[in-house]
């Protein structure tokens, strides 16, 4: 799967021009067979360096590697995998309220979805 489209790659960049605002994620990743949950709102203009929620089970705000993400290599052939049906309206302040609450990602996603 490709983590990144052309549309939410020019998205996140933007919002990495913008390091002061509290963006709405862009995007969703996470582990189809375990831990692992990424929020992104912004993209460094390396191409690599992505912002956002992480969770691994701990859940923290900070940056997280793209190309990382992509060469994680999962039983069965999987990888890392983009939610395609993820959208938000919410700024990534609320999101971190949320997980805070919460205890994790996922649970998070039930609270404010």
């Amino acid at each position: 799967m490709i983590l990144l489209t052309d549309d939410l790659r020019a998205r996140l960049l933007a919002n990495g021009r913008d390091r002061g605002a509290d963006h709405v994620p862009v995007v969703k990743f996470f582990n189809p067979l375990g831990e692992g949950v990424w929020l992104a709102t912004e993209l460094d203009a390396d191409g690599d360096t992505l912002f956002g929620l992480a969770d691994l089970g701990w859940p923290e705000l900070g940056s997280f590697s793209l190309e990382e993400l992509t060469s994680v290599r999962l039983p069965f052939g999987m990888g890392i995998e983009r939610d395609i049906h993820f959208a938000t309206h919410l700024p990534l302040s609320v999101w971190r309220e949320a997980v805070r609450q919460a205890g994790s990602i996922r649970a998070a996603e039930r609270i404010v979805i």
